[in-house]
């Protein structure tokens, strides 16, 4: 039934990834109980994704927002129907807003919940050089968001635990704030080995006030350069 669920919601199909995931052990304590999730992403416009390779658009930036907007209403929608089947779940928002990481979660840039594990738990993808998620089948050009669930639910993949970016750098040499080392990503690797936040945050930083005349943090070019995925979503 959750499956059906969920299904029911991701039109038009071709525009979404989903998986199940079993997170136990991965979870911050406040979490205690929610053991389960489902992993949802929304490909974002190729165009709109190829026109930032030298930097960020304002049309970018709008897309960006509108995405979140509508994964949140996406992932409280299927709560809402879960709910009401008897499935208790927790609906994590796709994004932060912008005084909440430069407040509660500053010293780290982590979250309380990373979607990013929870698609790689459900064997959607894995981590780049550059700390994107890359999805096999569209690569970073996506959104991505969570809901936790008490009811065990059967992983439809096996969880991805090593990169699959090889010996690719694109995106390491394309990063204008110079964030990533090149390191692979493992489960055992710590984002800071490979790649720092913080660079990347100071960057999108000066580029939100440059090109938007906002304080948000906005960039991008790292997802458009990435090959994985590209002739796939071409094609669609």
């Amino acid at each position: 039934m959750i499956e059906e669920i969920i299904k029911s919601h991701l039109q038009p199909e071709d525009q979404y990834i989903y998986g199940f995931a079993d997170l136990t052990g991965f979870l911050n304590p406040k979490f205690n109980g929610f053991n389960f999730g489902i992993s949802i992403g929304k490909q974002l416009d190729i165009h709109m994704i190829d026109s930032i390779i030298k930097g960020p658009t304002k049309e970018y930036y709008s897309h960006y927002k509108q995405i979140n907007k509508d994964l949140e209403k996406l992932t409280a929608d299927i709560s809402e129907e879960l709910n009401n089947n008897g499935i208790e779940t927790i609906n994590i928002q796709p994004t932060i807003n912008t005084n909440d990481l430069d407040t509660i979660y500053s010293k780290t840039l982590r979250t309380d919940l990373s979607h990013k594990m929870v698609a790689t738990r459900a064997g959607l993808g894995w981590i780049g050089k550059t700390d994107l998620f890359i999805s096999k089948k569209i690569g970073p050009r996506l959104r991505l968001v969570s809901i936790l669930l008490k009811n065990p639910v059967r992983p439809k993949s096996k969880p991805i635990e090593k990169s699959r970016c090889g010996k690719c750098n694109l995106c390491v040499d394309i990063c204008p704030a110079k964030a990533a080392d090149g390191k692979l990503w493992d489960i055992k690797v710590k984002r800071e080995d490979f790649f720092d936040p913080f660079k990347c945050r100071k960057q999108c930083a000066e580029f939100g006030r440059l090109i938007l005349g906002l304080d948000v943090r906005v960039c991008g070019m790292c997802v458009a350069v990435c090959p994985i995925g590209r002739k796939s979503t071409e094609d669609n």
